[in-house]
């Protein structure tokens, strides 16, 4: 496609890319990286200790996290949109990954815009605001993420993604488990901990404690720490530090009790071949495909068994899912293929939004405020026996996956500059799960209560005897 004038709009928490921890600057990061590589011209708002190769435009020194900030972040914010607007005119395209301070100048921009939302939504105030702002165009990452707003302006979901070479994959692993995020009471390092210590692995903890968690960590974790030989507090890690950690770990727990917007450890974890075990909480079993590149269970119980039996899955198809699913290139042309539509939209005066169809990442165009139709859900087929992990999976995990990297690829700029009305079917994923469809031997019954709206689940989750 024609290059294109992009501004990428970064929180200002964080450097782009952030130093440590911060999932959002660090996708705004790797998504303006490729826009460059492929020929854009892009500028990038963010703070000013931000390193990247397209034009750095900053309204603040250093990001608030990292200078210790106690003020109110909406004044830098507010000058941040000021710089925006007043250079609005150099653009094609403006691309938030922000708040809502941009809502009420939407619909007075000369040039279309679009909104990545990076958190979870569903609060009354966010229906409010989603509600008065229904003409702002919004992209989610997952399809769990707008589940709580369907009726929202959605023009798709793009999941997140890496640089294909950010990671190398670790073949032989190490008799030990990881956990990475944030010590809080929705992530459940707890749940972690209670399940290495019934496996009798080592778990390392890469993590931080923001200020909120304190109590928390105080009061529930910490005293685990103290009491358990098993666990080891790695603190904060950077990319190194990751790698180190994920490729030579048995598994990745990732033992959430909240509605995960996407969990962008989880892809990174399978881009070092590291199989991950998940509960199937928000955008879980839309990233998780059981059997290939993780296990789904429910219960403390289950992923105990799941972990014993991890060493069954192949590392090479957990990195070769990483590589299909979710690298930066399919990420970047998902994106382009937005850009280009919106811009052909607003030219024109259409009155639907163009986005993503829910299979494949192809241009389709939607109306009513961007709601997309339902779509079906195709099961995969496999081989399996009731000793291994057992059925839970479907395939609709690959329906924005389109490979840009495959040889195979078809070339789909020309699309991009072309609403189209159809609907791409997608035959169900045919990959080899060798735990698909498998006979369960259920376990001793006990699971945690929670109740899934996702086709993705066949429950019960108990995988082995």
């Amino acid at each position: 496609m024609a290059p294109l004038r992009i501004a990428q709009i970064s929180p200002l928490w964080e450097s782009v890319p952030p130093r440590r921890y911060g999932g959002t600057e660090r996708v705004v990061h790797y998504l303006t990286e490729e826009l460059v590589r492929r020929g854009h011209e892009v500028v990038l708002f963010a703070s000013g200790d931000s390193h990247t190769s397209a034009k750095l435009q900053s309204c603040i020194p250093e990001a608030l996290r990292q200078a210790g900030h106690q003020g109110n972040p909406s004044v830098w914010e507010t000058i941040q949109l000021d710089q925006v607007i007043t250079q609005v005119e150099q653009f094609d395209i403006l691309h938030f990954h922000t708040g809502s301070i941009h809502f009420p100048a939407a619909a007075q921009l000369p040039i279309p815009l679009l909104n990545t939302l990076h958190g979870p939504i569903g609060s009354p105030d966010q229906l409010a605001l989603y509600q008065h702002f229904d003409q702002v165009p919004l992209v989610s990452i997952s399809d769990a993420q707008r589940r709580p707003i369907a009726a929202a302006h959605w023009l798709g979901t793009v999941y997140h993604a890496l640089p294909r070479d950010l990671y190398q994959p670790g073949y032989n692993p190490e008799p030990y488990l990881a956990f990475v995020g944030r010590v809080s009471p929705e992530k459940r390092l707890d749940r972690a901990i209670a399940i290495a210590t019934a496996v009798g692995l080592p778990l390392k903890v890469a993590a931080k404690v923001d200020p909120a968690d304190q109590v928390y960590w105080q009061e529930v974790i910490e005293p685990l720490l103290r009491s358990n030989p098993l666990v080891e507090f790695i603190g904060e890690v950077d990319d190194a530090g990751k790698q180190q950690l994920l490729a030579h770990a048995l598994a990745l727990l990732f033992p959430i009790d909240w509605p995960e917007p996407f969990g962008l450890v989880m892809i990174e974890a399978n881009a070092c071949g590291t199989p991950v075990v998940a509960w199937p909480e928000g955008s879980t079993p839309e990233i998780i495909q059981h059997g290939i590149n993780g296990v789904l269970v429910d219960s403390i119980e289950a992923a105990v068994a799941a972990v014993r039996l991890i060493e069954r899955l192949d590392r090479r198809k957990v990195r070769a899912n990483f590589e299909q699913r979710f690298t930066v290139a399919r990420q970047a042309q998902d994106y382009e293929h937005l850009y280009a539509n919106l811009i052909q939209a607003h030219r024109y005066g259409a009155s639907s939004t163009v986005g993503l169809t829910p299979e494949l990442g192809e241009i389709s165009s939607t109306r009513s405020h961007g709601r997309r139709p339902g779509h079906g859900h195709g099961n995969g087929n496999g081989n399996g026996n009731g000793n291994e992990l057992a059925t839970s999976t479907a395939s609709n995990t690959a329906h924005h996956a389109s490979n840009a990297d495959s040889a195979t690829n078809a070339d789909t700029d020309s699309a991009a500059n072309a609403c189209v009305e159809s609907k791409v079917d997608t035959p169900a994923d045919s990959t080899a799960n060798p735990y698909a469809n498998s006979s369960s031997n259920l376990a001793d019954g006990n699971t945690d209560s929670h109740t899934h709206d996702n086709a993705n689940i066949v429950a019960p989750l108990l995988y082995v005897a």
